[in-house]
């Protein structure tokens, strides 16, 4: 009944795109490869420039003092650092008047793998966005020079304001101010310039970035490959996870660098009009570095004396909701409920998986339960399909003895055969799809709940059983050394998802008759189970959790729709019944018979050669 051979095809198609997609989003070793060589290299690069740099302060030390030129940028260049720690109710910022930017941002709400809070701007990798400047002939980049010390006003409406103000010997006045709003993870960033003539080449800001996200999650190499960059091109969302840089022609709004559950963005509301960017995860699990990214930005200035660039720039959680709520277009699309070649699932993902998701934590406590429950949703919404297999594998049962039958009389022409299976079919009233068609319909589902429990930040530090962190993979045992495509450790509900699903074979294999004539079509669903052992068990707990409840539904509504609901003898006086009514041919079928008796007649036709 469950399992005939359209069925299996159907779970097999079914089976292979997922294979295809988890396959795609998590392996990409020849990649890694080079960016690994990359990241060395750079390494080796850093560490030599800064051996340098220290042989030159020993020089300069043992030199005799000099008096300072204040002429260019040499007095700016020789600063002191100071710090300034600036909150709000969700964040703390420390603003360096090195650069006169941010330095550390702290989110309040959220907490890291090691129990200390989220730092999306970590002072212990190197991050800066800088421009280059002129003065006396000479240039320098912005994030190398000493602002004035901070100015913070706390403002009537409830934000803060800092401001860092650079003046130049001949005459050049650069501020930048900042505005952090009340509650809000979006600070405002302008940009303003006395003389801008004499500060910029061509008028023309050439905007940099460089940025070193550091982790956040257990599993830090999972979140490593969910790493990427999105990015708002001529007012069209996109981003790039598996290439390695991206070049930017048409006007750009905004830019994100993203890790699994936390994201920096940079928003020019007056759009860059060209760039481009380079990056590179880091590879060694050993290390807490995510990744390296190096962007480039060109942007005209206004005309006149006195200008203002506006910025924006967001320190905050990939939270769907929250960055929604952002005036910048497109900022939501940054959270992957669906995107590239499987944007058609983030429909489901919006307007029905997670209302239902929302609805049931509103009540419930436990995450867990809340994804039990919204399993047990789904799997109500998508029975018809189910019972709509089992029906077919039922019928298709009913008439394996006849088409063993039919196959025996034919015997090797399978011109023949196909043409005397495709007239019993249409006699009894058959679709020899019915079985396959409601698998491939529960494709998309599959990919939104993958897209949806991985970028669930709501899932992140929540435990359920043995389960710390629904978000990561739940471990029972650590191995202390890696098996290639399986991992270092054994995910206790990725075994059950796996189990379940082996029954479900066995099940279904013990209420069909096999295809005597396609012996290898009964160790197909043994297949499926084996490999699914190895994905599930780096998969986020919440997501094996969705499998090994679902499975454990197949299961029983298998053992009632075959045992109480589905009557054999009943389908099989149906199948007699719809023998003896008239019959009116598809006029694809039509043709697809006189396809096949073509065929016929012009084998025919060479054999008598």
């Amino acid at each position: 009944m469950g399992m005939d051979r359209n069925t299996v095809i159907g779970f097999v198609l079914m089976g292979i795109l997922l294979f295809l997609y988890l396959f795609i989003s998590t392996k990409n070793s020849q990649d890694y490869s080079k960016q690994k060589k990359h990241l060395d290299d750079s390494v080796a690069m850093v560490m030599a420039r800064q051996d340098s740099i220290a042989r030159s302060r020993d020089t300069i030390k043992s030199k005799p003092t000099i008096a300072a030129d204040t002429s260019g940028f040499n007095k700016a260049t020789v600063g002191t650092e100071h710090l300034l720690s600036v909150a709000n109710e969700v964040m703390t910022i420390v603003f360096t008047n090195k650069g006169g930017q941010p330095k550390e941002v702290e989110l309040k709400k959220f907490q890291s793998y090691d129990s200390t809070p989220v730092k999306v701007l970590n002072p212990v990798s190197d991050n800066h966005f800088s421009y280059a400047v002129n003065s006396s002939n000479q240039s320098a980049q912005i994030a190398d020079l000493y602002f004035s010390e901070a100015k913070l006003t706390k403002n009537a409406d409830g934000s803060q304001t800092v401001e860092f103000s650079l003046l130049f010997p001949d005459g050049g006045l650069v501020i930048h101010q900042f505005i952090i709003r009340p509650n809000n993870y979006m600070i405002d960033w302008n940009i303003k310039a006395e003389n801008p003539a004499k500060l910029f080449t061509g008028n023309n800001l050439n905007f940099s970035w460089h940025y070193e996200p550091m982790r956040a999650q257990q599993a830090v190499s999972y979140e490593k490959r969910q790493a990427n960059i999105s990015y708002y091109e001529d007012n069209d969302f996109d981003y790039i996870s598996r290439k390695t840089e991206a070049a930017f022609s048409k006007p750009v709004q905004w830019m994100a660098v993203s890790q699994q559950f936390f994201n920096t963005t940079l928003v020019a509301k007056d759009n860059f009009y060209s760039g481009s960017v380079k990056w590179a995860r880091e590879m060694s699990d050993s290390s807490n570095l995510i990744a390296k990214v190096d962007a480039n930005f060109q942007s005209k200035l206004p005309s006149g004396s006195s200008v203002v660039v506006p910025f924006q720039v967001y320190y905050g959680p990939n939270d769907y909701y929250t960055l929604k709520k952002e005036p910048v277009e497109g900022m939501a699309k940054i959270v992957d409920l669906g995107r590239g070649f499987y944007s058609f699932v983030r429909p489901i993902n919006v307007y029905m998986i997670m209302p239902v998701f929302d609805f049931f934590k509103k009540f419930i406590a436990s995450y867990g339960i809340v994804i039990m429950l919204l399993t047990i949703v789904i799997r109500v919404v998508t029975s018809p399909l189910v019972y709509s297999s089992y029906l077919s594998g039922a019928k298709m049962k009913a008439l394996r003895p006849e088409i063993d039958e039919m196959k025996k009389r034919v015997g090797n022409d399978q011109q023949r055969a196909s043409m005397e299976q495709m007239k019993l079919f249409r006699e009894a009233g058959v679709n020899p799809l019915g079985g396959c068609i409601p698998a491939l319909l529960q494709i998309p589902i599959f990919f939104a709940l993958y897209s949806f429990f991985n970028s669930t930040i709501e899932l992140r530090n929540q435990s359920f059983l043995w389960a710390k962190d629904l978000s990561a993979f739940d471990s029972i045992a650590h191995f202390g050394f890696n098996i290639p495509l399986y991992g270092d450790h054994v995910s206790l509900f990725g075994l059950l998802a796996s189990a379940t699903n082996f029954i479900i074979s066995l099940y279904g294999m013990s209420m069909t008759t096999p295809d005597q004539n396609n012996p290898a079509m009964k160790y197909m669903p043994y297949i499926m189970p084996i490999m699914f052992l190895f994905f599930f068990n780096s998969l986020p707990s919440a997501l094996t959790w969705y499998y090994t409840v679902s499975n454990v539904i197949t299961l029983a509504l298998q053992f009632v729709i075959q045992h109480y609901i589905i009557d054999h003898d009943q389908i099989v006086a149906k199948l007699q019944a719809n023998r003896n009514k008239p019959k009116t041919k598809p006029k694809w079928q039509e043709r697809f018979e006189q396809i096949q008796e073509t065929q016929k007649k012009v084998q025919q036709l060479k054999n008598k050669k």
